[in-house]
């Protein structure tokens, strides 16, 4: 789960507003929908 790591990364880069460029905003929604994934397959597997 290496999502977390990106999205920390691109969290400190844009300090201290967290002020995303269009590019950033892309990459961000494409993090938090594959970590989305991963979270509710965990859950699925642990929960089930």
């Amino acid at each position: 789960m290496f999502l977390l790591t990106d999205i920390r990364a691109i969290l400190r880069k844009t300090a201290p507003h967290h002020r995303l460029g269009p590019g950033e905003r892309k990459e961000v929604e494409i993090l938090l929908s594959n970590l989305e994934k991963q979270v509710d397959l965990l859950k699925r597997e642990l929960l089930a």
